[in-house]
């Protein structure tokens, strides 16, 4: 399956067929087995702060709630705030805890068994419904945990930044620009953002390829303006 991808994806496009050949066999590694609660609750955890705090946090917050087990739904709504903030949650994250807990218990955010039956857009409409949860973090457990194909985080600050190195681009892509270029990388997109991923690192360490062609980006939001001003010409 790797070969095709690679095929797949150094065909649609030069300069990422570059990267590819400068980096390797694509490499991302899922990391099955969690319930949704407690894939999202480790997320919320992760927020803002750098791994080994959130580790201390969440091995607190195991301690404290689920006596050395990770804690259920049940056991953290019953847990006082005063519980959680004592292990390192903020007031906000605390809250978005307690409302992960909630919307667990009433089916919004589902089992394992059942998010695997459901599409991408699908789980990413329910599970954003969570306080403190966006698109960004279920697109990190659509990747990472389901190991869905064809997820481009275009949010993502690694994978702008790989795409305007990979291009030899002067800044970074928006976001609406990079999910209309990345359309073609379609239905891989998930193993491109590993390899823009991947990029970010080749030019740290001086090792990224120069840019095969000169790309040309959509121009999505000159389009827009130019729509905007024409219906405000028409009153």
């Amino acid at each position: 399956m790797s070969k095709l991808i690679i095929a797949h994806l150094s065909g649609i496009d030069t300069n990422l067929g570059g990267l590819i050949r400068a980096v390797g066999p694509y490499g991302l590694v899922t990391e099955p087995g969690n319930q949704p609660f407690q894939a999202l609750a480790q997320a919320i955890a992760h927020q803002q702060l750098n791994g080994n705090a959130a580790k201390t946090i969440l091995t607190r917050f195991i301690n404290a709630c689920g006596n050395g087990a990770f804690p259920t739904p049940e056991a953290v709504l019953a847990a006082p705030d005063e519980r959680l903030r004592a292990a390192g949650f903020s007031s906000s994250k605390t809250a978005a805890l307690k409302d992960l807990a909630k919307k667990t218990l009433a089916g919004i955010v589902p089992d394992r068994k059942t998010l695997l039956n459901l599409e991408d857009a699908q789980i990413i409409a329910r599970l954003t419904e969570v306080r403190g949860v966006g698109r960004w973090t279920v697109e990190m457990l659509l990747m990472f945990q389901l190991g869905r194909p064809d997820i481009l985080p275009v949010d993502d600050f690694g994978v702008r930044a790989g795409f305007q190195y990979m291009n030899g681009l002067r800044k970074m892509p928006a976001p609406k620009v990079l999910a209309a270029y990345g359309e073609r990388w379609g239905p891989h997109r998930t193993a491109a953002a590993w390899y823009l991923w991947r990029a970010v690192e080749l030019k740290r360490a001086g090792k990224l390829p120069a840019p095969q062609e000169r790309i040309r980006l959509p121009r999505i939001l000159r389009a827009a303006v130019r729509k905007a001003k024409s219906k405000r010409g028409c009153k």
